[in-house]
């Protein structure tokens, strides 16, 4: 229970598991025997936890009932509503694939020597190195847990009005990051730390213990292998937190000509813009203008509608481009 309380103070949605497994605790007798969608379950209005992460909440009145009626329970979290992109790196030690199955839709040369390559850690290493970035699996800057079967989960959260990353399996043909990397997000739920299984405990690891923002490169890779879901409505930008009035008025401009590049295909100088917007992004961010999580998405999501075909492009571009611009603070009250 004191986990569990913890987990929804910080603002993560619970819901109980078995006693002794990953897997949802059991319907009510009435779900089980009835077939209806789990959004339409009365049980949930009654504080019922059936349908596993359908009843995830965040009321801690109901996740002390639940606790209070099975103190056994496991916690699982459910990922969509936490806003949680999780990393699920298995470690299965397995024959790995033909090259063209490791890291989907980048070709890995012959010359690349693949010897000793058997589990997830190794394949998002080889991702890692492929994009020159820092390996998760060594993100102390974030929650990891090790799982009992010698796995890792690396925890990440999205921005509240950032779009959702779906769930998807390592082994997929269809959507993956990689071989034996899976992505549990929107329609998933993660075991939380602290939770006992027959096959042993998931145990928090050294560093921090709440998830970082989720790494511009990753969230590039995300959408360039088809995890991004669509917006449900037509898809506006995130709603930014200006704190000076000076601000919105200068990004906004930057911002529209990012926009107005996606009406021409080529010679539209989109680059130069995008770096624009990017460097004033960053002064307004260091000076304390512009929340730098939800400046970084606003910027991706602006670049994505303009060239959707080039993430990785567009990622380093903003990267830098704000780094640059927190070099020299941008503090809208002494401009004239």
């Amino acid at each position: 229970m004191d986990v569990a309380t913890w987990m929804v103070r910080h603002g993560f949605a619970v819901h109980p598991l078995a006693p002794g497994a990953k897997t949802p605790a059991s319907n009510c007798p009435i779900c089980a025997t009835q077939t209806h969608q789990p959004q339409d379950c009365p049980c949930h209005a009654q504080h019922g936890w059936c349908h596993g992460f359908h009843a995830a909440t965040t009321n801690l009145d109901t996740v002390q009932q639940w606790w209070s009626i099975q103190p056994r329970f496991g916690i699982g979290i459910a990922c969509g509503p936490s806003r949680l992109v999780v990393i699920d790196v298995d470690a299965h030690t397995n024959r790995s694939p033909e090259r063209s199955r490791l890291l989907p839709g980048i070709p890995i040369h012959d010359s690349v020597d693949l010897t000793g390559l058997s589990s997830g850690f190794d394949t998002l290493a080889l991702l890692a190195a492929y994009r020159r970035r820092p390996d998760p699996c060594t993100d102390t800057s974030t929650l990891r847990v090790r799982t009992p079967s010698g796995g890792m989960h690396i925890w990440y959260r999205t921005p509240r009005h950032a779009p959702l990353f779906k769930s998807s399996s390592g082994s997929s043909n269809r959507t993956a990051l990689g071989w034996q990397v899976d992505i549990r997000a929107a329609n998933g739920y993660i075991v939380a730390p602290g939770t006992r299984t027959k096959a042993g405990d998931y145990k928090a690891l050294p560093g921090a213990r709440t998830p970082a923002p989720l790494p511009l490169w990753l969230t590039a890779e995300l959408t360039r292998t088809g995890h991004r879901m669509a917006p449900s409505t037509p898809l506006s930008p995130p709603v930014t937190t200006f704190r000076s009035p000076g601000s919105p008025h200068v990004l906004t401009a930057l911002l529209k000509e990012v926009e107005d590049c996606a009406a021409t295909p080529q010679g539209a100088a989109f680059s130069e813009k995008l770096n624009r917007a990017a460097f004033a992004a960053g002064g307004f961010v260091q000076s304390g203008h512009l929340d730098a999580v939800e400046t970084r998405q606003l910027l991706i999501e602006t670049a994505t509608r303009a060239r959707p075909h080039q993430p990785r492009r567009n990622a380093h571009i903003i990267e830098t481009g704000m780094r640059a611009g927190s070099t020299r603070p941008i503090r809208p009250e002494e401009r004239t």
